[in-house]
């Protein structure tokens, strides 16, 4: 059986990966601490749905993760870390929200509830927020690094969350006249020359 997904970590982000059968995935929210080698990945998570959605598929696509740590300084408003507990504990609902999140926008939209419960079935979360001790942040990679099995199923490959792109298009003309020059297309919200006549 197979433990790591081809092309781990699938999603780039603000991390570096480390042991890849380490135990243990490091998250320091909105702190940046010296990454310890020790740890199969770490990196900082400053938001309640790309943050989260990208520690999710980075996770279970690495099987030997059974531990996320989440240290560091919770970030402002979106409650990163608060944000991790609530899916892990309570998942997400049919809209996508998680479920007992107080972050700002806690809604998982690029990555399905399968992929939330496997993470959930997965790993054990370690409640360190506020931590930014280094040493104590590296005693616990430590004493998680080597502890208890791989998880027993296949990695999980999801697609990487994505940004929305808007699709944009310049409109050559507008239904709200804004002066002689200037129209703008209300559905598209641009600004554009009027066209000539």
């Amino acid at each position: 059986m197979k433990f790591i997904a081809e092309n781990w970590p699938p999603v780039k982000g603000d991390y570096v990966t480390g042991k890849t059968d380490s135990r243990i995935a490091v998250v320091t929210l909105a702190s940046q601490l010296n990454a310890c080698p020790e740890a199969a990945i770490w990196g900082s998570s400053k938001t309640e749905n790309l943050g989260v959605e990208k520690i999710i598929v980075n996770v279970i696509s690495n099987s030997n993760i059974r531990y996320v740590l989440i240290c560091g300084t919770e970030s402002r408003g979106h409650l990163a870390g608060h944000s991790l507990l609530a899916i892990h504990a309570n998942g997400i609902d049919e809209q996508g929200r998680i479920t007992g999140s107080q972050g700002a926008i806690p809604f998982i939209e690029n990555i399905t509830k399968s992929a939330v419960e496997r993470f959930r079935q997965q790993v054990t979360l370690l409640d360190r927020i506020g931590l930014n001790d280094p040493e104590e942040v590296q005693k616990l990679v430590e004493d998680y690094k080597d502890k208890g099995e791989a998880y027993p199923e296949e990695p999980i490959a999801v697609c990487a969350p994505k940004k929305r792109q808007s699709s944009f298009a310049v409109p050559t003309s507008g239904d709200i006249i804004i002066s002689g020059e200037f129209v703008m297309d209300s559905k598209a919200g641009i600004v554009c020359l009027a066209e000539s006549l």
